[in-house]
């Protein structure tokens, strides 16, 4: 069945002169714009996936390029012009833009902002638009994570205790400042970590492995570098914490247990300057 807001695999039907019919089932052949097709000719009954959306007459329209956000995710995405109903957001789509209507805004969108927005279908007009009220599409209380789990974060907004955090597209969760060792901005996408998962089921979160496991990654990591740096890497433990940071991406802490790891197994050598990689 298609799903309007959706990646979908559909079949050729016929090619024409601007592009080419796609299969909609019950909602009928779905024009594929030449602009919006592939390079290389597409046959009668070969599949293809395909996102498909609304023009500006409300006709579906099928597209092979990858819009910004779909139907049940969050993107940071920036208000191209206000309109009557709404702000109109650049999704990534030539020819229609995504609307927030005035009432799922939770402050009047200005034009050349970006905001954090969930794309949804309008179900009684098949309209896509989107959302800035966050609060009640995500849960506080995590379920089937644990600490270790890897999970995708989406930045939102600061408190006085850290960054507010998406966690896999379905939580709330914290990054705190300390735990916090590069520059963030709202929008800002990451692979992190579950560091704890509270009593009431709420999430801590890490940017980095904690405890042994990350240490060692790091070791290996600074064996390859210090190797791709002809066996010299100009950096100590009384190095700066963003120098660092800047170099190895990860906090001075970690790099400090890391180079005593390598120490220990007579792989370094500690110099005044940086580490010297031993043969």
């Amino acid at each position: 069945m298609l799903k309007i807001g959706y990646y979908n695999k559909m079949e050729v039907v016929k090619a024409v002169d601007f592009g080419y019919y796609l299969d909609g089932g019950p909602y009928g052949e779905i024009l594929l714009p030449t602009s919006q097709a592939p390079e290389e000719d597409l046959e009668d009954g070969i599949e293809i996936e395909v996102f498909i959306y609304t023009d500006t007459e409300d006709r579906l329209i099928a597209t092979t390029r990858k819009p910004k956000i779909t139907v049940g995710k969050f993107a940071y995405l920036e208000v191209r012009q206000n309109g009557p109903n709404g702000a109109y957001m650049d999704w990534g789509l030539e020819g229609k833009d995504l609307l927030v209507p005035f009432r799922e805004q939770t402050i009047k969108m200005q034009e050349g902002q970006s905001y954090i927005v969930y794309a949804y279908l309008d179900e009684q007009s098949d309209r896509l638009a989107a959302t800035a009220r966050l609060s009640n599409l995500l849960e506080e209380k995590s379920e089937g994570l644990t600490a270790g789990d890897s999970v995708d974060l989406l930045a939102v907004t600061t408190t006085d205790l850290g960054w507010k955090m998406i966690v896999n597209n379905d939580y709330w969760g914290m990054l705190f400042f300390s735990d916090v060792f590069q520059p963030i901005q709202r929008g800002d996408r990451f692979q992190g970590f579950i560091k704890n998962v509270r009593e009431d089921q709420k999430l801590d979160l890490s940017l980095q492995k904690s405890g042994y496991e990350q240490v060692t990654d790091t070791a290996a990591w600074l064996v390859t570098v210090i190797k791709e740096s002809d066996g010299f890497l100009p950096l100590t433990d009384k190095s700066p914490p963003e120098a660092i940071y800047d170099r190895l991406g990860v906090s001075k802490k970690v790099f400090k247990k890391a180079i005593g790891n390598l120490y220990k197994k007579r792989m370094i050598t500690l110099e005044k300057e940086g580490i010297r990689w031993v043969e």
